[in-house]
């Protein structure tokens, strides 16, 4: 059992820890209820394309002839650089990022949709600095960087880890404070202060482990990016090689070609995202290809390939390292997209609960201070 000083200097971090990150986490936590059915609300509000029933089976569209209806001559936008094709992996859609050319903002950038097996034109996605923003849309960009870009990714890593501190601190504290009451008793007759004290660390252990597992998680999507671009830029630095001083080519390889080529070399994946030649966010030279598991426990877990962008050969196969895999596996756990509707109703039901324990806190050190 803890001595005294001991438990005077958990409640002290406990306390402070929750205060100093109440106010960002409260954002985090109101505007993470919603963005949990992200998916169910863009759908009643028409948002998401409707497709014809076809097999899985059946041959999708070619890569090469989407890009031409995309920006080929004829096309919608006629000679734009591409910045990468996504292959979702939810929906039978295939989407193309465009820009007005290689060196254009990325804020330019605009997305046009595809059937994945027909090829048809589903929706046009307006760039960043011409598209109204949606209500959703606001709140996902205020709760993932609070709308201050990595300033704000870095600032909400750091509440986080505050509230990891709390947690277990309270988890720690709340053992010898219920050594003589029965688990979860609320003493409803010994005033409003106890009342609240007995609901705020009954609501807090219920919930401690989701808190962690939610925090955890939360901490990791943030310092994602940056983890990702450390990553890119020591190992494309050592592939990229024998391709120092070579111009970005111009005219560029069969995509479709590509992507077969990756999927002979990892039959047992299927393929996610092509980034087109890059000099910021991929390679210069190559296709970056990304490929993640065909099952439902490895559809997490991605691996990466380059292909030569203009002999269309298979360059190499990268591994990801274990921190970039632990992102990669925390990220749809965050917003419990693991599982169906029922799992979300749960995470949205612990994050409402989440919301009483911060505002039950406050209002016990509010009243705390009113007394003293």
């Amino acid at each position: 059992m803890a001595d005294t000083a001991t438990l005077r200097k958990l409640y002290f971090i406990h306390k402070w820890s929750s205060l100093i990150c109440a106010f960002f986490l409260l954002i985090a936590l109101i505007t993470g209820l919603p963005l949990v059915f992200k998916d169910e609300i863009e759908e009643g509000f028409g948002n998401q394309a409707v497709h014809a029933a076809v097999s899985e089976a059946a041959p999708r569209a070619d890569l090469d002839a989407i890009l031409q209806i995309a920006r080929g001559p004829q096309g919608l936008y006629p000679g734009e650089a591409v910045r990468w094709i996504s292959l979702e992996d939810d929906r039978p859609e295939v989407w193309v990022a465009l820009a007005p050319s290689y060196h254009a903002e990325r804020k330019l950038d605009h997305v046009v949709k595809f059937d994945a097996y027909s090829g048809k034109i589903l929706a046009r996605q307006p760039s960043a600095a011409t598209a109204t923003p949606t209500v959703i849309g606001m709140l996902f960009w205020l709760h993932k960087e609070l709308l201050a870009g990595f300033v704000g990714e870095m600032m909400l890593a750091v509440t986080g880890l505050l509230l990891i501190v709390a947690t277990v601190s309270g988890v720690v504290l709340y053992s010898p404070y219920m050594r003589k009451q029965r688990f979860g008793l609320v003493r409803r007759n010994r005033g409003r202060r106890l009342k609240w004290l007995d609901l705020h660390n009954l609501l807090g252990i219920t919930t401690a482990a989701w808190v962690l597992v939610v925090g955890i998680t939360g901490v990791m999507n943030e310092i994602s990016e940056p983890a990702y671009d450390g990553w890119r830029t020591k190992t494309l630095a050592t592939m990229l090689g024998p391709y120092e001083g070579k111009p970005m080519p111009v005219e560029l390889a069969s995509v479709q070609e590509a992507v077969a080529t990756v999927s002979r070399a990892l039959p047992d994946m299927k393929i996610r995202s092509v980034r087109f030649p890059d000099g910021e966010l991929g390679s210069p030279h190559h296709y970056l290809v990304w490929a993640m598991g065909d099952s439902p426990l490895t559809s997490r877990l991605y691996r990466p390939a380059l292909v030569d962008a203009v002999t269309g050969q298979l360059a190499s196969v990268g591994e990801v390292p274990w921190y970039l895999t632990a992102v990669q596996l925390a990220r749809p756990l965050h917003f419990g997209d693991y599982g169906a509707l029922p799992l979300k109703l749960l995470w949205a039901a612990l994050d409402a609960i989440a919301i009483a324990v911060l505002g039950s806190g406050m209002y016990l050190w509010l009243a705390r201070r009113r007394e003293a």
